[in-house]
């Protein structure tokens, strides 16, 4: 990602925060199909026959060689206005002196100098803004056409706009299956926009190197960054590097075969040479082996024979297989495929770290018994004997739960007792379980007969 001069910049004239110059390309290393200066520490030893041609770069990688016959003192990354038919553009310096001279010749050999448009100035201040005024109106014009061409019932998708620096120009890149009758839509878009028109078709690759993105591979794609050339790719690429032929797994953003295919074609093709044809068939007493598969670099080859049962491919060196295609060439056939098999050795590891505290165990959260979690509240006592002093409880639950009921069923036995011996005489019996007030109160007289001067009282259920 990079600033504005590179045409991937914020809307707002901010400098992005991916842009690795800080809003200043003139390393070149951030922007798209950027040329690596790598004679900027070397001086020109023939100053008097300095190349006085330019490239400039403009946006999503579009560049033009230009001539500087007025010997303006010009370094990569400066912004420069040149001249184009009508009115002028602006554009970045890429590339000068004998790094230009490199470029010309690799990408343009029979270029005529004398042919070729001038470098007018370097941009001013005037220059720039209306440069950047001109770039903010490309999404709205981008929207606002395709909205045009689907009112006109065409078939094209338009997919970049690129607006000249004076503002007085527009470019519309195209993709279309087929040709497009858009004399019509040049006078509406003309009349909307008030610039001059002009329609380019492009392919489908060159759209995706104008548009960038990222790549199956996690990088961003190669015809965005460095590629320039887009040869051909065919699917027997495919084939020579044994690929599955799924379609969704060979294409690239562009809807066409990757252009990576074509990287390690030709050492591919350099190692299947010494290897044997398979389409032949292997003889051997036990069967007819078929061909199932080849590692081309370990120069192995699997054969299948389908009559023996449970045996799965038999891995073959490639000296092997030849050996065995001679010896059925001489009309022999060896007893098995498998004295001739590959054994591989298993090699056993040492984990580079212990289980110490059992990190792996899938169970290690289960818990190991089923115990009973201890209750928080503390118990009532079962049972309580005719002097007030509780029972311990040492049964279990149900136990518990037996002398409860037996207490609750004395209890009331003993209530019955007391309103009766109330009737007869005024006689009270205390209950055989006491209720809270009665233990509060049997501790507060307790308690009054540890203290001096207090008699002790006697209870009436004693007397």
């Amino acid at each position: 990602m990079g600033c504005s001069n590179c045409g991937s910049g914020v809307k707002d004239g901010s400098v992005h925060p991916g842009c690795k110059s800080n809003g200043n390309c003139a390393t070149g290393g951030c922007s798209k199909l950027s040329t690596y200066n790598w004679l900027s520490g070397m001086q020109s030893p023939d100053i008097s026959n300095q190349y006085d041609v330019c490239e400039v770069r403009f946006k999503n990688g579009r560049k033009g060689f230009y001539r500087n016959i007025h010997d303006i003192q010009v370094q990569i990354g400066d912004v420069v206005a040149v001249e184009v038919s009508p009115g002028f553009d602006i554009g970045v310096i890429s590339a000068e002196g004998e790094l230009a001279r490199i470029q010309a010749e690799k990408k343009a050999p029979g270029l005529k100098k004398f042919e070729l448009k001038k470098v007018m100035r370097k941009a001013n201040q005037e220059d720039i803004e209306l440069w950047q005024t001109a770039r903010l109106r490309e999404d709205e014009t981008m929207f606002r056409s395709r909205e045009i061409a689907r009112e006109q019932g065409l078939v094209m998708k338009i997919s970049d706009v690129e607006y000249q620096g004076d503002n007085t120009k527009a470019i519309f890149y195209y993709t279309a299956d087929d040709r497009v009758d858009f004399r019509e839509l040049i006078k509406r878009l003309a009349e909307q926009f008030k610039v001059r028109v002009e329609m380019r078709q492009i392919g489908s690759r060159q759209e995706a190197s104008r548009l960038g993105g990222i790549g199956s591979c996690g990088r961003e794609l190669c015809c965005s960054t460095w590629l320039t050339d887009f040869r051909t790719v065919s699917t027997s690429a495919a084939r020579y590097q044994q690929l599955s032929l799924n379609p969704q797994k060979l294409a690239g953003q562009c809807g066409k075969l990757k252009c990576c295919l074509n990287y390690e074609l030709d050492m591919y093709q350099e190692a299947m040479k010494n290897l044997p044809d398979t389409s032949v068939k292997l003889k051997s007493k036990e069967g007819v082996g078929v061909h199932f598969k080849t590692d081309i670099f370990k120069k192995l080859i699997w054969y299948i024979v389908p009559t023996s049962n449970g045996s799965g491919p038999i891995p073959l060196e490639v000296d092997r297989v030849k050996e065995i295609l001679k010896m059925n060439k001489e009309g022999k056939e060896p007893d098995s495929f498998k004295d001739y098999a590959v054994i591989f050795e298993k090699e056993e590891r040492e984990p580079d770290y212990d289980n110490v505290v059992g990190q792996d165990s899938l169970t290690r959260f289960d818990r190991k018994g089923k115990g009973k979690r201890k209750s928080s509240r503390r118990r009532k006592p079962a049972s309580a004997n005719a002097g007030g002093q509780s029972k311990p409880n040492t049964g279990n639950r149900r136990q518990g739960q037996g002398q409860n009921q037996a207490a609750k069923k004395k209890g009331a036995e003993g209530t019955g007792a007391k309103k009766q011996g109330a009737a007869e005489g005024g006689e009270q019996k205390k209950s055989s379980r006491p209720s809270n007030r009665g233990r509060n109160q049997g501790r507060s007289r307790r308690g009054n007969q540890n203290k001096p001067g207090n008699k002790p009282r006697a209870d009436k259920g004693n007397e």
